[in-house]
């Protein structure tokens, strides 16, 4: 059996006090969600410099300090790649929040995160995040709107 390529992706998520930061994706994939900061990996850079990379690109705060606290593999019926996305948290930043040309962000107070206009496996797994849990998980939809199946479970450690 033939493997299934993977897509190594970033997504990164900036707190502060009872807070965090998202940003509403104005254009591409995923546009009009509000979700994290992050994207592609480039051939010459870690994942988690591109981590830092993205969300500079995306909001303009210089990030340090990141924590790796998940890995999700997210697959769609009719679509050949596996997007695998590392998910990652940090207190610590510098700068002022900017709007790009991708993404436009705000503060929401961690009890008012706006699932109803986020992807449908945030609920799911964002739990674990902001709680410091590492984890994987695994998602797969039809279409952009329907989890077909997935699962999520709880890990020691989390490989680079």
């Amino acid at each position: 059996m033939a493997k299934i390529p993977k897509k190594v992706l970033t997504l990164a998520f900036i707190r502060r006090d009872d807070q965090i930061l998202l940003g509403r994706k104005k254009r591409g994939f995923g546009e009009g969600k509000w979700n994290g900061f992050g994207g592609k990996v480039d051939l010459d850079e870690t994942i988690s410099d591109a981590a830092v990379r993205e969300v500079r690109e995306e909001c303009g705060l210089l990030v340090t300090n990141l924590k790796k606290l998940g890995v999700i593999d997210f697959e769609f019926v009719g679509d050949p790649v596996i997007l695998n996305v590392h998910v990652f948290s940090t207190v610590d930043f510098t700068g002022n929040v900017t709007e790009s040309e991708e993404m436009s962000p705000q503060w929401y107070k961690v009890h008012e995160v706006p699932f109803e206009k986020m992807w449908k496996d945030d609920p799911h797994w964002f739990p674990y995040m902001l709680d410091n849990k590492k984890f994987n998980a695994y998602f797969l939809f039809e279409g952009h709107e329907k989890i077909i199946s997935h699962w999520i479970k709880e890990v020691e450690s989390l490989d680079e």
